[in-house]
């Protein structure tokens, strides 16, 4: 693997290795099928179905720490099988089965079933596939190879919500609420490129080989080491106030938006997203990963204050722009990281528990959202700006945090 850190972007990009490439346009199609519809379940709960934000907190904390689950036992078990392609490609054959099944959804109970199965497959491929890309490529590349992941995976997201917003315009035009026949719609649509997704990955990838030792990696935080271990405390306290994105799809309805408008907004968002994922990764291998998640969790504490006291629709577009750039900064630099703190033996392991600590964290972060906005039982919450002012501190103390126990990080290169 090329370990040269000199090269041009465009020529670093060039570089990646085949696996990068499979990944990365898996996740590209999968993106593709999963935004038609996952963006927009929200609205189907709360407009067609009339579920309280409460409980479509509950729904998508539940399905988030449910997959978490599965990703510390998959990212093991592929550390134990040194194995990486097939347990990402059932993952995903899992998700690509399951997502068809909202077609025929009538209660809250069975989106939460059909959401919950989809998430036992990324549950199943994430820890394995992120292995895999960290074993394809060299560490003075890793920012770049996970950049270039995210910005493949939030293309596919882009053209998903394009084609979303096409199939919502001709359904209903600027109608305020979403109706279930152009929900059914996207659905259908959704299914073939969640099968292509798999055939990419299947047709695309191979597993690296990794180097043997005498012992089996053991499900332990002591053997993951200290570094990782601050970084994931550290990690959590962030993503407490990381309340599912469906909460900022409510909140821009609520300030006016109609559901064209929001797919417009969400376009935007993963657009920028795209753009700025690839060089963030690239910067993150040239002067630190630990800057730029720094830099990223500013951003998202501005924001989620400004989504707080926003005031109109057109605000909340804004803002989600700039969202935008704080996930191209922070997601795939957070996930490079975890591969520098780790030995290679244990990246499954150790994207394993990185992805099951958020994701249990999800559960919790989105139920706190859901009560604040809406409150619980008889208790009445504060309103729909009080998840953000919650979640722009926790961002601000878990940046702080970075700034002064600066866990290790092996990449820092001029």
């Amino acid at each position: 693997m090329d370990s040269d850190n000199n090269g041009s972007f465009g020529d670093r990009v060039r570089s990646l290795p085949r696996n990068v490439w499979a990944v990365s346009l898996t996740s590209f199609f999968t993106d593709i099928s999963s935004e038609m519809i996952l963006t927009i379940l929200p609205l189907f709960l709360s407009n067609v179905l009339g579920v309280r934000t409460s409980i479509i907190g509950l729904i998508e904390g539940l399905a988030e720490a449910t997959a978490s689950l599965l990703k510390v036992f998959s990212g093991w078990l592929s550390d134990r099988l040194r194995a990486r392609k097939w347990m990402a490609v059932l993952g995903y054959g899992i998700s690509a089965v399951a997502k068809p099944f909202f077609y025929f959804a009538q209660s809250w109970g069975a989106v939460a079933a059909v959401r919950w199965t989809d998430r036992v497959g990324k549950g199943i491929r994430t820890s394995p596939r992120d292995a895999l890309v960290a074993d394809s490529i060299d560490e003075s590349q890793r920012g770049i190879a996970f950049g270039f992941h995210r910005a493949a995976d939030t293309g596919g997201a882009v053209v998903g919500l394009l084609i979303s917003l096409l199939v919502v315009w001709l359904a209903q035009r600027n109608t305020a609420l979403l109706s279930q026949s152009t929900f059914r719609t996207l659905v259908l649509i959704s299914i073939v490129p969640g099968l292509v997704a798999v055939l990419s990955l299947i047709l695309g990838s191979h597993d690296v080989a990794i180097k043997a030792t005498r012992e089996r990696p053991k499900i332990t935080f002591r053997a993951l080491g200290r570094p990782f271990l601050l970084f994931m405390v550290i990690v959590g306290i962030f993503d407490l106030g990381n309340s599912s994105d469906a909460f900022l799809v409510l909140r821009a309805q609520e300030r006016g938006l109609s559901v064209v408008g929001i797919l417009a907004m969400l376009i935007t968002f993963n657009a920028i997203y795209t753009l700025v994922s690839a060089p963030a990764g690239d910067l993150s291998d040239r002067v630190g990963r630990r800057k730029v998640i720094i830099g990223g969790w500013l951003v998202y504490a501005a924001i989620y204050l400004g989504f707080a006291v926003a005031g109109k629709g057109w605000h909340i577009w804004a803002l989600y722009a700039v969202y935008g750039a704080y996930y191209g900064l922070a997601y795939g630099t957070t996930k490079a990281l975890v591969a520098d703190l780790v030995p290679g033996t244990l990246r499954g392991t150790a994207y394993g528990t990185y992805n099951a600590i958020l994701g249990i964290l999800d559960f919790p972060a989105s139920l706190i959202a859901g009560v604040l906005w809406q409150g619980l039982g008889a208790w009445q919450g504060f309103g729909p700006a009080a998840p953000f002012y919650f979640g722009g501190a926790m961002a601000l103390v878990a940046a702080l945090l970075m700034a002064i126990v600066r866990p290790g990080e092996k990449v820092a290169l001029a």
